[in-house]
């Protein structure tokens, strides 16, 4: 089962999941789907939270079943 904790830990950062939606510019019902797992998290807005949160939440903890496929220059780094 997926560890959803690295949404909600951005969703902190930002100042809740309204405050992360307006961010992303998307709507807070997209980012609570992330949250509880319903919707995977698409591979730009991973970049776009990892910047966000100063990459306190990174590409690694929100894709951790396919990061090295994706961003393969990432590997070795932690």
């Amino acid at each position: 089962m997926p560890d959803f904790q690295p949404v909600r830990a951005a969703c902190e950062f930002a100042g809740g999941v309204t405050a992360l939606a307006r961010r992303l510019g998307l709507p807070p019902q997209v980012i609570h789907s992330w949250a509880v797992g319903q919707r995977p998290i698409p591979i730009i807005r991973c970049v776009e939270i990892e910047e966000i949160t100063g990459g306190e939440v990174t590409r690694k903890q929100l894709r951790p079943d396919d990061w090295w496929q994706i961003w393969p220059e990432l590997r070795g780094e932690d």
